[in-house]
């Protein structure tokens, strides 16, 4: 009996110790921007991900190396053109063709390159010279997957930020601004012609930032608060997420697109800010990220759309300490760079905090194989085994 009792402590100490793989249900995916020096190789964010049970990733730009360490591992991921290729992909067919040739290509079927994301937040920027060529750059790409029989593997699209709206409140009023619709509404027949949705970067972490005397922190959180009706559509929102979206499609219909999925490419809360930067703490980042999660799990839709889950790309893995701008930008990450959780939302990070099981060392060890399968359940058994005969 004491022998059997070992036993089944000996497993029950292992199950304990390693890292709880722990799913993330719902439409639920990660931006893995890499502006740092002190990231994780792309094999062990691979096994972060798979560990987290994340699917869905986006990167900005098309890196060879993390695209490599991307086979066969049935994440599926959304590669970015920089808006610094825009213009010579717009003028440049041949251009659009040998980028796709050389990023996507090779790469496709062991690398499940789903789409690519031509420019980002291009039309809520100031440089009107990429609101001309974000369109013919956006065709040029689309043309080079279609000649090369891609079209039924990866969408083309691009992602927008708030501020392409101009008035957002209350959700049913909101509009594209004037100036930005000349180039948005044939973008948007674009990409309704091809089937692609409409990506919007949503943050009420930036919007609270930007009036914390007036928006209430726990409408922005996802918390208890009583919350906003829009006394046109007589619809109630409890947050200020699923207000942003709605107010996005609000915009795509008074512009013609009603039919149109829209799809959250990046949102999220950081950690760490500047004085001026309200809101941006640890304790705050835990409670959006967690509550989004959990809004997520139910899998149901906005208010407006109750039956369209929302698909959200959470910003992001990681801190990023080479970012420029405030110190909100560098503190976005829901993992550290040794691949340990930035704050407790329900995931095991690479990194355990028993240092003999960190994952990230055993993958070092050659052993990383072994502690992600089920042939190491099995060692455990056999040797549990013989130390019970042995007795």
């Amino acid at each position: 009996m004491g022998s059997c009792s070992f036993s089944v402590g000996f497993l029950l100490i292992f199950f304990v110790l390693s890292p709880n793989v722990d799913a993330f249900v719902g439409k639920y995916g990660v931006n893995y921007g890499r502006i740092a020096d002190n990231l994780p190789s792309p094999e062990s964010v691979v096994t972060l991900l798979k560990a987290a049970k994340i699917r869905n990733v986006r990167i900005y730009d098309a890196d060879h190396n993390v695209l490599t360490a991307f086979k066969n591992s049935g994440i599926e991921i959304i590669v970015g053109l920089g808006n610094e290729y825009l213009k010579d992909m717009s003028v440049n067919e041949d251009r659009a063709m040998d980028w796709v040739k050389e990023n996507v290509e090779p790469f496709l079927p062991s690398t499940q390159i789903r789409g690519i994301a031509v420019g980002n937040e291009v039309l809520g920027s100031n440089d009107h010279e990429l609101w001309e060529v974000l369109l013919p750059a956006v065709k040029n790409v689309y043309n080079a997957i279609s000649r090369l029989h891609l079209t039924e593997k990866v969408e083309v699209s691009s992602p927008h930020s708030e501020g392409v709206f101009g008035v957002s409140f209350p959700p049913s009023a909101c509009t594209f601004k004037e100036d930005i619709l000349q180039y948005m509404k044939p973008l948007l027949q674009f990409f309704q012609q091809i089937k692609s949705p409409f990506y919007i970067n949503a943050y009420p972490f930036l919007a609270y930032m930007s009036d914390p005397e007036h928006i209430d922190i726990n409408y922005a959180l996802f918390k208890s608060n009583p919350g906003i009706r829009d006394s046109k559509t007589n619809l109630h929102y409890d947050n200020m997420f699923e207000a942003q979206i709605d107010a996005a499609y609000a915009a795509l219909e008074k512009a013609g697109f009603e039919k149109m999925e829209i799809i959250v490419s990046e949102t999220g809360w950081a950690s760490h800010g500047d004085e001026s930067e309200a809101g941006a703490n640890v304790q705050n980042a835990k409670t959006y990220n967690y509550n989004l999660r959990k809004r997520l799990a139910k899998k149901k839709g906005t208010p407006l759309r109750p039956k369209v889950p929302i698909r959200v790309y959470v910003f992001a893995l990681f801190n990023e300490n080479l970012k420029p701008g405030p110190t909100s930008e560098r503190n976005f990450g829901l993992f550290k760079p040794d691949g340990s959780i930035s704050y407790d939302i329900g995931f095991t990070g690479l990194k355990s905090s028993a240092p003999s099981l960190s994952l990230l060392s055993l993958k070092g060890n050659g052993l990383g194989g072994w502690f992600s399968s089920s042939h190491l359940i099995v060692l455990m058994i056999c040797v549990s085994s013989l130390l019970l005969i042995s007795s």
